[in-house]
């Protein structure tokens, strides 16, 4: 990392000089980092996809720190949280809200839902029913929602992010291919090693780890961030290095649908964004093979011979990206 933890823009004012904090990516990371115990990369990860204005997916078994995760980024991002358990029983309408008559004006009244909000979590998305996923999944992509026809625009900055829990899954509606496609990566936390299981139990003898995690961004902050990404330089050879690598997808023998333009240009977004917490202004090729694993590895549907042999979409990433040679940029 080459930022500091905080850096000051000066402001010139008739008469007078003004200097504001200028939060960098670091700080949040050091926040996030005080509840989350030796997972930096997927900290990482989930932020870089955060900056790069997407959802994200969390695929893991219970216990391991996923509401946590959340939890962190939005305290420490200053954002509105709210958490939905997902069950068979929880309806559209509790997702997206509903309309309510008012008998005093005698006009529908609208009732907002969960979802509007910044940092939504939908915990255990799988449990719900496919209706339920479709209003969410709706939400996502076209960042607004509809009821009784009229349409309300979500919360900017507006993050999902989604829990499928992959044991015990009998039952539920797990999503198909097409959908886990809104998501820009797919992450797991997996269980921590014995020395940070241990660093994690020492931290919870004085309190929650949570309560140490304090606000470092103002209102504005995300959005320069983003900002900022957004302007990092991609060269020409980069772009047509993320392209290879979706054609290598879409004609590996193992694959039967490989990345999608979308994919690509998530791709892009995401390379950007890491190469904004790295320091850098420009991307070099490291930057898309760091992302590409957790950006495509869910949008790959491989084929039947493969999962028979034992390779995981986990697998053909790996030999997408040691097929595809990088290119050489100065």
């Amino acid at each position: 990392m080459f930022f500091p933890n905080i850096s000051f823009e000066r402001a010139a004012l008739p008469g007078r000089a003004l200097y504001r904090k200028m939060i960098t990516p670091e700080t949040v990371l050091n926040e996030a980092k005080k509840a989350v115990v030796g997972k930096d990369s997927v900290l990482e990860l989930a932020f870089i996809a955060i900056l790069a204005r997407g959802h994200i997916l969390i695929e893991d078994i219970p216990g391991v720190g996923k509401t946590t995760m959340a939890l962190a980024f939005s305290k420490s991002l200053g954002l509105e949280y709210r958490r939905v358990q997902f069950t068979p029983d929880v309806l559209p309408s509790d997702i997206v809200g509903f309309s309510l008559y008012d008998k005093e004006t005698g006009k529908l009244v609208y009732k907002p839902g969960a979802i509007l909000c910044n940092l939504f979590l939908a915990d255990e998305l799988n449990r719900a029913t496919s209706r339920t996923q479709s209003a969410l999944l709706e939400a996502m992509e076209e960042g607004r929602v509809t009821v009784d026809g009229i349409t309300h625009g979500v919360p900017d900055p507006f993050v999902v992010i989604a829990t499928q829990n992959p044991v015990g899954s009998s039952g539920t509606q797990l999503l198909p291919e097409s959908q886990l496609d809104r998501f820009m990566v797919r992450l797991s936390l997996g269980y921590p090693s014995p020395k940070d299981e241990l660093t994690l139990l020492e931290r919870k003898q004085d309190g929650n780890p949570l309560d140490k995690v304090i606000r470092v961004a103002g209102s504005g902050d995300l959005a320069d961030m983003r900002a900022a990404a957004d302007r990092v330089y991609a060269d020409k050879k980069i772009m047509e290095y993320a392209i290879r690598l979706s054609n290598t997808s879409r004609t590996h023998r193992s694959v039967l649908h490989g990345a999608s333009p979308r994919a690509t240009l998530a791709v892009i977004s995401m390379a950007k964004a890491r190469a904004y917490v790295a320091g850098r202004d420009y991307v070099i090729p490291d930057d898309i093979k760091y992302v590409y694993p957790a950006t495509i590895t869910h949008r790959l549907l491989i084929t039947a011979e493969a999962k028979a042999s034992g390779k995981t979409a986990g697998d053909i990433t790996d030999e997408i990206i040691s097929m595809t040679a990088p290119p050489v940029v100065f």
